[in-house]
């Protein structure tokens, strides 16, 4: 199983630290990545936002009760209101896959909605 496209890599974002890069266009609708996590329990998650993961959690389970910290590139997809890129979660093979939503031109910056849903305008918590 593929776990990611060869293309990608890490780089620097403007005025967002590192992100997600590919150095080929990606066309809408490719997987770009199965990213494995590690899933934490529900004690786990108040913890989690007193340490420098809170900016790289996921929320994990049917009631987003727990949290999983993604591997691979997983962590590192830069927020954006208009993504290029959505993910989905697998709670019963514990991972999350990301793809395209649009085609992602080589050098191009891959970003995906933290809401989870791609489409959600709703602000994210270092926007409110």
């Amino acid at each position: 199983m593929i776990q990611h496209i060869p293309s990608l890599y890490i780089g620097n974002s403007a005025f967002k630290g590192r992100g997600v890069y590919t150095s080929a266009e990606i066309q809408a609708g490719d997987l770009i990545e199965i990213c494995p996590v590690i899933v934490c329990n529900e004690e786990d998650l108040p913890l989690i936002h007193k340490t420098r993961l809170h900016d790289y959690y996921f929320l994990w389970g049917e009631e987003e009760e727990k949290c999983a910290i993604a591997l691979g590139y997983g962590s590192l997809y830069n927020h954006s209101y208009n993504p290029n890129a959505r993910y989905e979660v697998d709670f019963d093979e514990k991972v999350i896959r990301f793809y395209a939503l649009s085609t992602i031109k080589a050098g191009g910056e891959i970003t995906v909605n933290y809401n989870g849903d791609w489409q959600d305008q709703n602000p994210v918590w270092f926007d409110k």
